[in-house]
């Protein structure tokens, strides 16, 4: 049946405006499907483990790596800790060798080890003036023979693991940074530099460096690309941030999305070929829901932040902040249910091989 000229003509035009309203929506909703792009990539997790589950920190004690996989309801693929260059407490300085014993009970349960190495020396001064470990002493060789002899201990366990080499170094609150201790802008650079060669001349390719600067959502820190070795001297990049609360010397309550998203936008710029990681994460308990933070984070972070590779939960407690994830009963139910996605990679890497140390799930390049 033929419909009225009239009628035709109204239908046309509704059609018209139908189709045009559906192109409208779709142009606005295309953000949104560029910004899921593929799908989220798998990730290494676990934690820096404090002293409060045993009395003694991991690998150290590795009852207390256990107690936090417990609590988590998941064998961690990684566990970060830290060793500074040398203590001093007493004369003449004693220099920390590599924890090999350590390393290898880590591997054999199959965890990587992350090792935290600093140019210090420990009790670390208020001051942080440290005049024997400024970076312009790492840099000329001053302690060449301790890190010489390091990395041999290094080429002869020969297993992969991360180096994650004076963090935050963008900061003002430790002695590696520049502006402080008498460092100069440049010296980190060339610091960083001259320890990897050193390891690559011992044949110590089995570590996989970590370059992991603080977040700067305030620009005032050190500007990160005056601090980048490059690319030959850098396989992961990093970030580490936290979500302080209501507590002093705060911003207020923030989300990972806001802890983290310039930050992270500044090192793609940097370096956007690496995998990335968070080398420490938390959130406080005063100012809002920690459990509804630790739920946004753990669902953010694999499906908005696409290069972060693996997480590392700050567990512990430290100049009274509640960072642990048992500091509620709500926190550790949230954590626990969300790292129990499969994107979350267990302790399943005894047998990991490559160096430098790929992101799950990534095939290594052609020989």
């Amino acid at each position: 049946m033929s419909l009225p000229i009239r009628a035709t003509s109204a239908a046309f035009a509704s059609l018209a405006i139908a189709l045009v309203t559906s192109l409208l929506l779709l142009v606005a909703a295309a953000p949104a499907f560029a910004k899921q792009g593929k799908p989220a990539q798998p990730l290494y997790w676990g934690g820096v483990i404090g002293k409060q589950l045993t009395g003694e920190a991991p690998p150290w004690d590795l009852n207390a790596l256990t107690k936090f996989e417990q609590l988590a309801g998941k064998g961690a693929s990684l566990l970060a800790f830290s060793s500074p260059f040398a203590d001093c407490s007493a004369k003449p300085c004693a220099y920390f060798p590599f924890p090999t014993q350590a390393m290898e009970a880590l591997r054999e349960r199959g965890t990587i080890p992350l090792l935290s190495w600093a140019s210090q020396s420990v009790p670390a001064p208020l001051n942080l003036k440290q005049p024997r470990f400024q970076l312009r002493d790492v840099a000329n060789g001053v302690h060449d023979e301790y890190i010489e002899g390091f990395a041999e201990q290094v080429h002869e366990w020969g297993e992969p693991f991360f180096l994650r080499f004076d963090h935050e170094m963008n900061g003002f609150w430790f002695s590696w940074g520049e502006g402080v201790n008498g460092n100069k802008p440049g010296s980190f650079v060339r610091a960083w530099r001259h320890v990897h060669d050193i390891f690559v001349k011992a044949g110590a390719t089995n570590a996989t460096w970590v370059w992991c600067p603080n977040v700067d959502f305030t620009r005032k820190l050190t500007p990160l690309r005056g601090l980048y070795p490059g690319g030959r001297y850098v396989d992961w990049t990093c970030l580490d941030g936290f979500n302080w609360g209501d507590t002093p010397n705060s911003g207020g309550w923030m989300s990972f999305e806001k802890v983290y998203r310039e930050s992270y936008n500044r090192v793609l710029k940097i370096a956007p070929r690496k995998p990335m990681m968070i080398g420490e994460v938390a959130s406080e308990e005063r100012g809002g829901s920690k459990a509804a933070w630790i739920r946004n984070a753990l669902s953010v972070i694999p499906n908005h932040f696409p290069k972060i590779r693996a997480m590392i939960w700050f567990e512990e407690n430290d100049r009274g902040m509640r960072w642990p994830i048992e500091s509620s009963k709500a926190a550790k139910k949230a954590f626990a249910k969300a790292i129990q996605r499969p994107l979350y990679r267990p302790n399943e890497f005894q047998h990991i091989e490559s160096s430098p140390i790929l992101p799950p799930g990534w095939a290594p390049p052609p020989p």
